[in-house]
This record gives structure tokens, sequence and C-alpha cells, in this order.
């Protein structure tokens, strides 16, 4: 299993250390122009500040990368992007790019989404191996079963343990082990904006149904409402033109089992309008081409028998 150790920005770090109770964060990149991929789903990455203060503070499990446009980037994760505001943000990804950008222009930006985030109290700190290099600009890659990377793991786990400012899900640290104890990935919970991502690029950016590919208008529906207990996972995902969103919502359109759009004729009494939605009836939806991000049968059937109008 492998870590990064990435270098953060000290306004970003301080501003979340101090929210409670935060599930997720956008450890964004202000160029934008390419897709991090040093780490698989669950791996940790680890913040280290910036010099001279060599020390890694805390950290998070790797998600999911991609590129973003800025402003859906504080839609999906408001002030777990760092700051307080989207022209906040935005002020601080220009002065890393170091060129001021018009209000009005929507520059692309790279998302490394993290679940689970913790911070560390200042006798906690961490120093960073001896082999990272004060000329990194990034960060750097560990194997976490050997070296350097295996002896920061293993203070990472004892913090974790005994940590009681470090709030996590408990499969990490739920039960004692040796301090150099083979490394695990955990089994991570997304929250609400990790959810909304990784299900529009689960769907290539383009509606189950329509296959819009106005990035503004498509939205990350819940087949089973999370009010109904139904979780933040892709398979209870579907990316929905937002009027299709609503209708699914509502219970006038819904997608059955084997994956078919079928429109209740109730849009039809109660709108007299629709024809456009009838168009669809009965046609196969767009799912995603990994098979593991298909939408549940579970899932659909719940909403089919329980939302859907017929």
């Amino acid at each position: 299993m492998k870590g990064f150790v990435g270098i953060t920005d000290n306004d970003w770090l301080a501003f979340l250390s101090q929210k409670p109770d935060i599930d997720e964060v956008n450890f964004w990149q202000p160029g934008g122009s390419r897709r991090f991929r040093s780490l698989q789903p669950g791996e940790p990455f680890l913040f280290k500040l910036h010099a001279p203060q060599h020390f890694i503070v805390g950290g998070g499990f790797f998600a999911h990368n991609t590129i973003l446009p800025v402003s859906l980037a504080w839609e999906a994760f408001g002030e777990k992007n760092g700051a307080a505001s989207l022209r906040e943000m935005r002020r601080r990804i220009e002065r890393y790019r170091r060129q001021a950008a018009p209000s009005t222009q929507d520059y692309y930006i790279g998302c490394i989404i993290l679940t689970q985030p913790f911070f560390f109290q200042r006798h906690n700190w961490i120093a960073v191996p001896p082999d990272f290099s004060r000329n990194i600009v990034q960060g750097k890659t560990y194997d976490l079963t050997q070296g350097h990377g295996k002896e920061v793991w293993g203070q990472i786990r004892e913090r974790l343990a005994s940590s009681p400012d470090v709030v996590m899900d408990g499969k990490l640290a739920a039960e004692p082990r040796p301090r150099y104890g083979e490394p695990i990935l955990i089994q991570q919970r997304l929250g609400q904006g990790t959810f909304r991502v990784i299900v529009t690029d689960a769907y290539q950016r383009r509606c189950a149904v329509t296959q819009e590919k106005t990035l503004p208008t498509l939205e990350a529906a819940h087949i089973k409402p999370f009010s109904e207990s139904g979780p933040h996972r892709v398979q209870n995902g579907l990316l929905l033109r937002s009027d299709i969103h609503r209708l699914f919502d509502a219970g006038y359109v819904t997608v059955t089992t084997n994956h078919r759009f079928e429109v209740s004729k109730r849009i039809h009494e109660e709108f007299e309008n629709g024809g456009y939605y009838y168009g669809f009836h009965g046609k196969a939806i767009h799912v995603p081409p990994e098979v593991a991000f298909s939408p549940d049968r579970e899932y659909l059937d719940w909403h089919n028998q329980n939302i859907f109008k017929g």
C-alpha cells in the first residue's frame, strides 16, 4: 500500500482544522492541467506544512481525482475547499497561478478528494522523513510497508489510535496492532460532495437519459434518497439533467431494474403535457462503462415501489 505526503497550503489547513465533524475535503491543485494518479482509493494522503515547518500535521484518505471548473468545485464542496467563500478560494488559487482572472472566468482546477480527514494537535506533529527533499514542490509517494514510509505510517497509526482530538471511522484503528502493522485500505464513507463528483465522472459527464453534456445542468441524483437512509454510494446514484432529476425525485419518472427509463402517465394527466419526456419512455439509459458503478437493482426496485407514481 502507498501513501502520499503532499505539501499543503497553510491557510487551507488552518481553516479546515477548525471545522468540527468534517467528513470530506477537496485538496485542490491550481493548475487544472493534469490529474493526480499517485494513489488508489482508500490509501492515505498526508498533509505537510510549507517550509520552514517540515512536519506532517494530518491527512485523509484518497477517494477520487478529477478536474472541475472552480465554480462547480465550490458548489460541490463549499467550505470543504478550505475557504470561507468562492471569492476567497479563487484568490488563493490565483495566487499560486500567479495570474489574476476576471470574476466571470470559470477556469479549471485539479481536485484531489479526500474522505475522513484528520488533523493533529501541535504536540503530535510528525517530522517528515529524511529523504523528503527540501526541493519537492508538490509531494512524494511512499511505500508504507517498508523504510521511511513504514516508519511514518506507524506514527500515524499511533496518533489515530490514541488522540482524542482525531475523529475517525474506527475501521482503521479500532483494534490495537503492532506499531508497524501492515497498512490496510479503509472502507470509505463518501460525503455528499464526493458522491456528486464520483457519480458525475462515472457517467462520463453525460445525463443517463438524455446524454446531455452541459456540465452545469447535470446533477447526481440519489436513487434511494439520503433522507430514507439511501447511502452516498455510486451504485445509489444516477447522473441526470436537472429537470429529469426533479421528475425522478417527484416520482414522475423512474429507471427499471433492467435500466429502462419509464415515464408516468400522471405527467399527461396532471399537466396535459410531457411529450418530450414520453419520447424517452422505454429506452435504455446510459450506464457507467465500469460495471461496478452501475445502479444497484435493490435501489432501483425501491424507487419503483416507493416513489414512482406508475
